[in-house]
């Protein structure tokens, strides 16, 4: 959570947290409690923690990779879009940043997103319409998407009917009763009512899976990398 990285950072350098909250503008005891119920930080007050005190190293704030402190830490974010030629893209909107370890997997996330309480919003204009942003693991879609990127996602209801072949997918699939959370291309498969399920990195193998098993999906619209120099 970014707040307790926030908390993390303030004792470790020995600041109290009125002076942080009054270096900030922010009202008092809004940080603290914030570190302390494990709430979400507004993305304003991030933008000004990253300006007041440089020293924090942003991917570290952000998803937690990399050391808490940098010397000289130039940071910059690459986002890369994944758009269809239907897609239509809004000037401003607050994505939703959720973190996938609080909740029991995308299934439940999917199905009552409104309800559920993100750790930050994310706002890049000129975006298509997204329902919400995860940070995904592993590497089967390097180097296209590394552990520790975060993906914005468009939930997509209709399973059987709305898969767009060859895109960017955000996939639940039940294994065993168990959910297993993947980032992968959805090509056409050869069996009847299945689909072929395809890696960025070539030394994952493609497989085939049952659309009846697909319990969650949404397409990738989107997707930010902070590269972080020390």
């Amino acid at each position: 959570m970014v707040s307790l990285r926030v908390g993390k950072y303030l004792e470790t350098k020995n600041i109290s947290y009125y002076a942080f909250e009054n270096s900030l503008g922010a009202s008092r005891g809004s940080i603290s409690k914030a570190v302390k119920d494990g709430k979400s930080i507004g993305s304003n007050v991030l933008e000004k923690i990253l300006t007041l005190y440089p020293d924090i190293n942003p991917a570290w704030l952000l998803t937690g990779h990399g050391e808490m402190l940098v010397n000289a830490a130039k940071s910059t974010p690459g986002i890369q879009t994944y758009r269809l030629k239907t897609d239509t893209t809004v000037e401003s909107q607050q994505i939703p940043l959720y973190d996938l370890e609080a909740f029991a997997g995308i299934v439940p996330l999917f199905g009552n997103s409104k309800a559920m309480q993100p750790i930050d919003h994310i706002s890049i204009p000129h975006l298509p319409k997204c329902d919400g942003a995860l940070y995904v693991s592993g590497d089967s879609m390097q180097p296209l998407l590394k552990s520790g990127d975060i993906v914005m996602y468009k939930i997509i209801d209709d399973v059987t009917n709305n898969i767009f072949w060859g895109e960017m997918y955000l996939l639940g699939i039940d294994m065993g009763g168990e959910e297993y959370i993947t980032v992968k291309y959805i090509h056409k498969s050869d069996t009847v009512d299945y689909v072929k399920l395809v890696s960025e990195n070539p030394r994952h193998q493609d497989k085939d899976v049952a659309l009846s098993s697909i319990r969650a999906l949404a397409l990738v619209k989107g997707s930010i990398r902070i590269n972080a120099m020390i």
